[in-house]
């Protein structure tokens, strides 16, 4: 059987050195070669795997007969973020997992060429005049809160069914988790900026600095003649670890550590008048894409030692396989069965180590991985002049709190219905903010509130003029 085509990398001796790309993309040859594995099943079960129901068998029949222009025009008649899901979603476990080809061996590379017909189409957009034409309206207000995957999908959707649609930002940039969450190395902010230049085509309009709770709210909106919310506004509330040191200077969340170096771009200082400190020995706790992103970045920034410390093995780790590879690579040390439970500093109050405990792992937990035990009297520790706490997010509070009558769960999640709708009519929710965990996870339920969207706003404007 033939192999899959593999994508071709910088080396990491390179790639450690500055925040371009690492994974170079497809040539021509290659897309078309790979896009001649797919079997184009009658009953394409990855098409059952992907969240935002692309046609996956379509885009890459169009990839195979050497036209990705129109690969790209069928993945965008789904996807508003192509060139985005072709490099942060994780293929591996939805789409190519269900994969036919799976079971037999590799699977189709179906991330690796929807970013090759994004990027073509990208690449060949002036040339081939392909601007999108402004979609007709039908002269309803819909408003969308956050511009982060949940929202911009949400947003794209509603403007192609004919809706006035206005994208509501807190920050002077859009692109929410998508700019501020994840590095250049891994989505380009000229990546991001194309694909959010044609939503703005197709119709949607953004509003910056706008932080809707404060500035303006959800009430306020109704007033201004909105007939529907959604809202995506993320999981910007870091959460820690509840250790004795975890106060000391130098120890930071990953959320601030990342949103300064891409967010405000301290990785261009002092181009961009934005400073960061980064240690020399630097440890990171957690196992996510989050965490592996933040070692990552401080070995870019000038760390002589990164250590990835996760209280489980490494076959738990929730990171994507590909990225933790990547990392191994560049020179991220896994310190896995490895728990914190205390920081120390010197004198002036900055960390100077980290104590940690070893643990082994149990019976599996909810979550279906293996339960991690402490193992008694196995104390040491670990050298760190800076260290990042990467243990996930809560939800953001600043709406909901201020907004009255929209109810919470016990995590801080706003509750949803099966139509997305939450406690307050006509008022949607999708994302974080109401315990989505991926890129295309909130893309998906963007999708799917815009439609329910629709049907509630048809309900109450049978005949919109």
């Amino acid at each position: 059987m033939q192999k899959r085509v593999k994508m071709a990398e910088r080396p990491a001796s390179e790639r450690i050195k500055d925040f371009r790309q690492v994974n170079l993309g497809y040539t021509n040859e290659q897309a078309v070669e790979e896009a001649k594995r797919c079997l184009q099943c009658k009953k394409p079960f990855c098409v059952d795997g992907c969240p935002v129901e692309i046609d996956i068998p379509g885009f890459i029949k169009a990839i195979a007969a050497g036209n990705p222009l129109k690969a790209a025009a069928v993945l965008k008649q789904k996807n508003n973020l192509p060139a985005i899901c072709g490099r942060v979603c994780p293929q591996e476990e939805q789409c190519e997992i269900k994969c036919i080809l799976h079971s037999k061996g590799e699977p189709i590379g179906i991330g690796n060429l929807e970013r090759f017909a994004a990027d073509f189409e990208k690449e060949h957009y002036a040339k081939n005049n392909r601007h999108t034409a402004l979609m007709p309206k039908n002269g309803i207000k819909v408003a969308v809160i956050g511009s982060g995957p949940a929202g911009l999908t949400c947003a794209g959707d509603l403007v192609k069914m004919g809706y006035l649609v206005t994208v509501y930002e807190s920050l002077h940039k859009s692109g929410g988790v998508l700019r501020y969450g994840i590095p250049e190395f891994r989505l380009p902010d000229d990546i991001l900026d194309y694909e959010i230049e044609n939503l703005a085509k197709l119709g949607v309009n953004i509003s910056l600095n706008t932080l809707v709770g404060r500035t303006k709210s959800v009430a306020e909106l109704f007033d201004e003649g909105y007939k529907a919310v959604f809202i995506g506004t993320g999981a910007g509330l870091p959460n820690f670890l509840g250790v004795p040191g975890e106060n000391l200077n130098h120890v930071y969340s990953a959320n601030e550590f990342l949103v300064r170096v891409n967010l405000m771009r301290a990785f261009e200082f002092p181009l961009y008048d934005t400073p960061i400190y980064v240690g020399g020995h630097v440890v990171v706790i957690g196992g996510g894409n989050t965490a592996i992103d933040a070692a990552r970045t401080a070995l870019r920034l000038g760390a002589e030692e990164v250590n990835l410390v996760y209280r489980r093995s490494e076959q738990e780790l929730p990171a994507r396989r590909e990225e933790v590879v990547h990392a191994q690579e560049e020179g991220v040390r896994l310190r896995l069965l490895t728990n914190p439970v205390k920081f120390s500093g010197d004198e002036n109050g900055f960390v100077k180590e980290m104590e940690c405990v070893k643990m082994e792992l149990g019976d599996p937990d909810s979550s279906g991985r293996r339960r991690p035990k402490l193992i008694q009297n196995s104390n040491f520790t670990i050298r760190t002049d800076m260290a990042i706490i990467a243990i996930g997010l809560s939800p953001n509070p600043v709406l909901p709190s201020l907004t009255e009558k929209l109810e919470r769960d016990d995590e801080g999640h706003l509750k949803i219905d099966d139509k997305y709708m939450t406690s307050i009519k006509g008022v949607f929710a999708g994302g974080d903010i109401v315990g989505g965990e991926t890129v295309i996870q909130a893309m998906g339920m963007g999708k799917k509130a815009a439609r329910s969207m629709n049907e509630y706003l048809k309900e109450i404007n049978p005949k919109p003029s």
